[in-house]
C-alpha cells in the first residue's frame, strides 16, 4: 500500500515527465535541420539557355552540399517576370527558391514589374559578366580611338548588342552618357541578340558590338571580331589583356550580366546562412569550376548583405542609363 508520501513523489514524477514530453513536442520542429525534404528551384528563363545551365550545375551541387534533392523548374514568360514573380510569391519556408537574373535591375525602371532585389531573401551571387565594347578585326584599335571617331562624326557610327532597353543597349548608352556624349550620337541598332549583332558588325552594316566575352568568344577566337574594352571596375582574370574602360577612358562605369540564387523575403536567417555557405562552397567546386570557363561564364561569389550591396549599385548604374536612354518610367 503507496503511503501519502510515496504517492507524492510518484505524482510529482509523472508531472515532471509529462512537463518533459510536451516540451520536446514543442521545441522539436523548431530544432529540426533545415533542409528535411526536397528543394525547388525557380528558373525564369527557358530550357536550354546559359541561365537554365548554370542553374541545373547550381542545383546539382547544392544536392550534395544539402543532402537533399534540388529540382529545376522553369517559369517563363513576360521577360522573365513571370518566374521571378513566383520566386518572390513562394512560401518562405526555404523549399522554394529561385535564380533571379539582370533583368531584376530594369524591372521597375521600366515599370513593367514592382519587383526589386528588395522583394526577396538574397543568398549568394554567383556569376558576371560584364559588357564589352567590341569592333571589326579592321577597327579602331583602342576605345579612345572609338570615341575620338564618335566625337568626329556624331550619328555617323551605329551600335547593337540586342533589343533596344535590354543590358547591351544601357550598357552602351551608360557608357555614352558617362563620357559626355548623347544617345543619339552612336545611333542603337535593335536585334533579336548578340548573333545576330555580330554578323551585322562583321558584315559593315554596324561598327560596334556591346556584349558580354561567352557571347563574343567564338568570333574573337577567329579572329573577325576584337575587343576594346570591359565594363567592370578591374580587368578579368580570364581576359587579362582586355583593359577596362576605367583604365582606358578614365570614367568609373561598370555594368552587365550576372546571375544569383535568391528566395521569398522573410526567410528564416538560419535557412538564408545555410544556403549562402553552401553557395560559398559551389563556386569553388571544380566541378563547377570546370563548367563555367569552358562557356567563359564569370565566377564571382557575394553572399548575403555583400549580394545585396551589389545588387543596390546594380540598380543604381540601370537607373543612370534608362535615365539617359530616356526609358525610366520614374
Amino acid at each position: 500500500m503507496f503511503s501519502r508520501k510515496s504517492f507524492s513523489r510518484i505524482s510529482l514524477t509523472r508531472r515532471v515527465a509529462m512537463a518533459a514530453a510536451v516540451s520536446l513536442a514543442v521545441a522539436g520542429p523548431a530544432l529540426a535541420a533545415w533542409p528535411e525534404r526536397p528543394v525547388t528551384m525557380i528558373v525564369p528563363w527557358s530550357a536550354g539557355g546559359g541561365t537554365d545551365a548554370t542553374a541545373r550545375i547550381v542545383a546539382s551541387l547544392l544536392e550534395k552540399e544539402l543532402g537533399k534533392p534540388v529540382s529545376v523548374v522553369n517559369r517563363t514568360g513576360g521577360g522573365g517576370i513571370v518566374g521571378h514573380t513566383e520566386i518572390a510569391n513562394a512560401k518562405a519556408d526555404g523549399y522554394t527558391i529561385g535564380v533571379v537574373t539582370t533583368e531584376l535591375s530594369m524591372y521597375h525602371w521600366l515599370g513593367t514589374s514592382a519587383l526589386s532585389y528588395d522583394s526577396y531573401s538574397l543568398i549568394a551571387l554567383y556569376n558576371t559578366d560584364p559588357q564589352g565594347v567590341h569592333v571589326r578585326k579592321d577597327g579602331p584599335a583602342t576605345i579612345k580611338d572609338l570615341v575620338g571617331a564618335i566625337k568626329a562624326a556624331p550619328g555617323k557610327h551605329k551600335a547593337s548588342g540586342a533589343n533596344q532597353g535590354g543590358a547591351a543597349h544601357l550598357s552602351f548608352v551608360g557608357l555614352l552618357n558617362a563620357i559626355g556624349l548623347k544617345a543619339q550620337d552612336a545611333p542603337w541598332v535593335p536585334t533579336d541578340g548578340s548573333a545576330p549583332s555580330l554578323q551585322l558588325l562583321t558584315s559593315k552594316a554596324i561598327d560596334i558590338v556591346t556584349t558580354t566575352m561567352p557571347e563574343a568568344q567564338t568570333m574573337v577566337d577567329a579572329g573577325e571580331v576584337k575587343t576594346l574594352a570591359l565594363m567592370r571596375p578591374e580587368r578579368d582574370p580570364a581576359f587579362p589583356d582586355v583593359p577596362t574602360v576605367k583604365e582606358t577612358l578614365g570614367v568609373d562605369w561598370s555594368l552587365g550580366a550576372w546571375r544569383g540564387v535568391a528566395g521569398p523575403k522573410g526567410m528564416p536567417e538560419e535557412v538564408v546562412e545555410t544556403l549562402s555557405k553552401a553557395m560559398a562552397k559551389v563556386v569553388k567546386d571544380p566541378e563547377f569550376v570546370k563548367f563555367m570557363d569552358a562557356r567563359k561564364f564569370g565566377i564571382e561569389y557575394a553572399g548575403g548583405p555583400d549580394f545585396a550591396n551589389y545588387l543596390k549599385r546594380m540598380d543604381e548604374r540601370f537607373g543612370e542609363a534608362m535615365k539617359a536612354a530616356g526609358l525610366a518610367r520614374q
